[in-house]
């Protein structure tokens, strides 16, 4: 613990400046700029309200939906390239170079996940952050990505339901992560214990996240109203 406390210490400036790149970065949110350049309408008060690939899917078309995945999740690739940047350049010397990027990655991944959810420049109204959350694993940990994928994909096939699928997804990260850092990267050598424990709780703070962002979902879900998508017809938003 005291070796925690004592790399938040010395790596103050990188995390806040990952921080606010990363969550000016996140408030790009690429559902309300791609629907009103293409219609003039805001996508929040379209559909389900949700500024999100789903919504955005329904009211605008697939080509403004596939271009709003990209930005969403591309936009936190770039926030967590930038975040490894930062501390590699500012973080501590006495840190090692993993341990940089790891937590670098999810101090910019998380910053940049808030963004999408409460944007600067769109009124702190924004998505659910799914695709964002998606495309800062995808560089973080590639393999944590694949498997809350995979879940995904088999929820929504047995169950039909998208929310529900993003709500179980998300909870399987903090499993994986830990699963992949500890039994594969701590084992190995490559990590050392501490950046698995980092990994592991800002894992979990990501599934928190991502099932609070749900919470209305849920709600229907329990009363059994929730839609569920028709694989040739309308598709629910998440």
């Amino acid at each position: 613990m005291e070796g925690i406390l004592s790399f938040l210490t010395e790596n103050g400036l990188a995390i806040l400046l990952t921080a606010a790149v990363a969550y000016l970065l996140g408030s790009l949110n690429f559902a309300f700029i791609i629907v009103r350049l293409k219609t003039g309408k805001d996508i929040r008060t379209m559909g389900s309200g949700n500024a999100g690939t789903t919504n955005v899917l329904r009211n605008a078309g697939k080509i403004p939906a596939l271009l709003t995945l990209i930005g969403d999740a591309g936009k936190a690739v770039l926030a967590v390239f930038a975040g490894r940047w930062i501390f590699m350049s500012l973080g501590s010397a006495s840190a090692s170079d993993v341990s940089l990027i790891v937590f670098g990655g999810y101090i910019a991944g998380v910053f940049c996940l808030f963004g999408h959810l409460f944007p600067l420049y769109f009124g702190f109204k924004g998505g659910k952050g799914v695709a964002t959350t998606a495309g800062m694993l995808l560089v973080i940990d590639w393999r944590v990505m694949v498997f809350g994928v995979s879940i995904f994909i088999i929820v929504v096939l047995i169950t039909r339901i998208v929310s529900l699928s993003s709500i179980i997804a998300g909870c399987s990260f903090p499993v994986a992560s830990f699963v992949f850092s500890y039994f594969f990267d701590y084992q190995a050598g490559i990590y050392p214990l501490d950046t698995v424990i980092v990994s592991t709780v800002m894992s979990v703070l990501i599934a928190a996240i991502m099932v609070y962002m749900h919470k209305e979902n849920m709600k229907r879900l329990r009363n059994h109203t929730e839609k569920r998508i028709s694989f040739g017809g309308r598709k629910e938003n998440a």
